[in-house]
């Protein structure tokens, strides 16, 4: 016999310490060593992220990843490193994709500064009266 699985809703909700804010876009992280697409962003905090992947990832193991930023000059890009730690893993109600949570390892006032950033850009706010 099988004990009936909790709502995603209630088992978020559990789960979840720190506050996260959804991104409207998402952004694409590789694999720092293989250069190869790893997931995208779903969400972050200033202290770890949510990674949309199609494949689930391996917990408790740490990842070596990178997000590629829009280059100051507008030319290319700018890599920025991220080492993580995985925590959770699970289908995402898009088939063939998994939602997967990380802890940041290496650089995590860098990153939260980065946070910032990305929530500030991937926001909308109130658009002015016409």
């Amino acid at each position: 016999m099988h004990a009936t699985p909790k709502p995603r809703s209630e088992r978020i909700l559990e789960q979840r310490q720190i506050p996260r804010h959804q991104l409207s876009a998402f952004l694409r992280v590789y694999n720092s060593q293989t250069d190869r697409p790893f997931g995208y962003i779903g969400n972050v905090s200033r202290l770890g992220v949510m990674l949309i992947t199609p494949l689930p990832v391996m917990l408790q193991q740490e990842y070596q990843l990178m997000l590629k930023l829009p280059a100051l000059n507008g030319l290319g890009f700018q890599p920025v490193p991220l080492r993580v730690h995985s925590h959770w893993c699970r289908q995402d109600i898009s088939p063939g994709f998994y939602d997967c949570g990380f802890s940041i390892v290496s650089n995590p006032n860098t990153f939260s500064d980065l946070a910032l950033m990305l929530r500030g850009y991937f926001s909308f706010g109130q658009a002015p009266d016409a």
